[in-house]
């Protein structure tokens, strides 16, 4: 995370907005997206963490959002960022809608492991993603931590002859993904980690352990482009960026560290914007041609006005706000002034 002082909480909440935007379907539970936005002499973060996220999980959300609003962002390497369909946990009736959203994106990021669904469910959802994209598309899964090693090792076993690139975060931990990758290594299907990085306090572990071949960053919870940069560097593995639902301006700062990225093989999870049914910018990063644009947007007061979350709702993410900024500053005091 960035080592400058903080802006005082009272400069942050001075231009805050909040908004809740609608999806175009369930996701996580939900079926708005609640955000948090402000602007700094840089221009605008997000703040965005999911609701039961607490305050110390939360600041880290917190500082990324500062550090993009208030600090210039890493030299890029490329303007242009290939991105991935993502695909909910729905009918395989429903793939086919979903994946129009996203236009003439080449690769596509299915969920499995959904509670209350069953391997039969992911099979076919998969299928219809294969069917849909044909032999050249590109199908990664994310199980987000959903299976023990047997029912991972059963179910990718299933799924494999859709041709996998990689199955994202199949097990919860990195002991468990260790297991899982050497029991799958003759079948050469690449493991990545999310949360073994973005949860935990020590990322580089899933490195070390030689648990995952593609690790997962995230620009929000991991509290920055260059933390999230220097993650990558140390862990030594290929690097995927993805996002968390965000509005176009938290896929903004994903979209500027996938351009700072020295080397950048994989298509990146940044055109989430497709499962918003608005957005706070009419600038928005939606898919072209399988690629957006890395840079950054600034909303409009139009749609901050139309999609703003009621009085009750932003009075809780203000306190919220002072809750993870009262963390920051015991992690580094600020001196830059008082609150």
């Amino acid at each position: 995370m960035s080592t400058a002082p903080l802006p005082p909480l009272a400069e942050i909440l001075s231009s805050l907005r909040v908004v809740s935007l609608p999806l175009v379907t369930r996701f996580r539970g939900v079926d708005h997206r609640e955000a948090a936005l402000f602007e700094g002499p840089e221009g605008w973060g997000e703040f965005s963490p999911f609701l039961e996220y607490g305050a110390g999980e939360a600041s880290t959300w917190l500082a990324a959002a500062i550090d993009f609003a208030y600090e210039p962002q890493p030299a890029p390497h490329r303007t242009r960022i290939g991105v991935n369909a993502t695909v909910p946990a729905v009918p395989a009736a429903e793939v086919s809608g979903v994946l129009a959203r996203y236009g003439a994106c080449r690769t596509a990021k299915v969920k499995v492991a959904e509670a209350g669904q069953s391997l039969d469910d992911d099979i076919a959802r998969v299928a219809a993603v294969r069917d849909l994209l044909g032999p050249e598309g590109r199908i990664r899964v994310d199980a987000n931590a959903g299976w023990n090693v047997d029912e991972a090792e059963r179910a990718l076993h299933a799924l494999a002859e859709f041709d996998l690139e990689y199955a994202e975060q199949p097990c919860a931990s990195v002991a468990e993904l260790a297991e899982l990758r050497d029991r799958l290594r003759k079948w050469d299907l690449p493991l990545a980690a999310d949360e073994s990085v973005r949860k935990s306090e020590d990322p580089l572990a899933v490195a070390r352990a030689g648990a995952a071949d593609i690790v997962i960053i995230k620009a929000q919870p991991l509290g920055g482009a260059r933390r999230a940069l220097d993650i990558v560097e140390q862990a030594g593995l290929a690097a995927v960026v993805s996002s968390a639902i965000d509005t176009s301006v938290g896929l903004a700062q994903g979209a500027l560290l996938a351009a700072a990225l020295p080397a950048l093989d994989h298509d990146c999870g940044l055109g989430t914007a497709a499962l918003l049914a608005a957005d706070v910018t009419p600038d928005r990063l939606i898919p072209h041609d399988g690629a957006v644009t890395a840079q950054r947007v600034a909303p409009s007061a139009e749609l901050l006005d139309r999609h703003a979350a009621s009085p009750d709702r932003t009075a809780w993410w203000k306190r919220r706000i002072g809750d993870c900024y009262a963390v920051l500053e015991d992690r580094r005091p600020s001196t830059r002034s008082t609150i």
